[in-house]
């Protein structure tokens, strides 16, 4: 979950200290405060472990995550809360609010040219694939951003990310570290003006959106085609 200010988010001490302490009060693993050198502060779970969750201020945006959660559920509830703090911990108003993200995140591990692979699924015999048709091309950079609206005002969009991690070098070389290909898929609601309805409400609104397009279109015909080439390449 992202929230975009169009004012910056509060970063005195106290204000910081108390919001995240009013998080871990619920989430009581969450005890790993840091703060980096753009001066963002964040809590988390220990990394280490195969699931774990975040909470972050950066300049103009909060956020909120959840790495392989258990249940979606679960990392939903995580965003409600933040979001119900937000106003009263962050001084955050409806007025400032530029947007809200809700996003789902896939990461698909292989070892190879991520670029290659993406071209050869995703956009073969398609005019821009025609391109590979070219005797001798390797494919350097194929990293799709596709976005639609969902309402129409177009303050409602979705968008679909795919981000490759394969240099040149590694392509001169031949040699490929396994590394992932992530698949983004991100529900963004704009608001023109003072939201209507709570943004902890809201949160639930963007979850119906993103997890029926990712049920009944991202996973279907983008991730799971991936994941069959990689496995036809292992």
């Amino acid at each position: 979950m992202r929230l975009g200010s169009q004012l910056p988010l509060p970063q005195g001490r106290e204000t910081v200290l108390h919001f995240f302490e009013m998080i871990q009060k619920s989430y009581p693993a969450l005890s790993r405060f840091r703060k980096n050198e753009n001066n963002d502060y964040s809590l988390e779970e220990e990394r280490s472990s195969e699931s774990h969750r975040w909470v972050s201020i950066e300049g103009a945006r909060l956020s909120s995550g959840c790495v392989n959660p258990e249940e979606i559920e679960a990392a939903i509830k995580l965003h409600e809360y933040v979001l119900e703090l937000a106003p009263y911990e962050l001084g955050v108003s409806p007025i400032e609010v530029d947007h809200l993200d809700l996003l789902y995140g896939f990461d698909l591990n292989f070892r190879g040219n991520h670029d290659e692979l993406i071209a050869e699924t995703i956009y073969q015999n398609s005019p821009l694939g025609a391109l590979m048709e070219i005797e001798g091309t390797k494919a350097i950079d194929f990293q799709p951003s596709i976005t639609v609206s969902l309402s129409d005002d177009l303050r409602m969009q979705a968008r679909v990310d795919i981000a490759t991690r394969t240099s040149t070098f590694q392509i001169r070389s031949g040699e490929y570290p396994e590394d992932a290909i992530s698949l983004y898929l991100i529900v963004r609601r704009y608001w023109g003006d003072r939201p209507k309805v709570k943004l902890s409400d809201m949160i639930r609104e963007l979850h119906t959106k993103v997890d029926q397009l990712a049920r009944e279109i991202v996973i279907p015909r983008i991730v799971r085609p991936v994941q069959e080439a990689i496995a036809s390449r292992s």
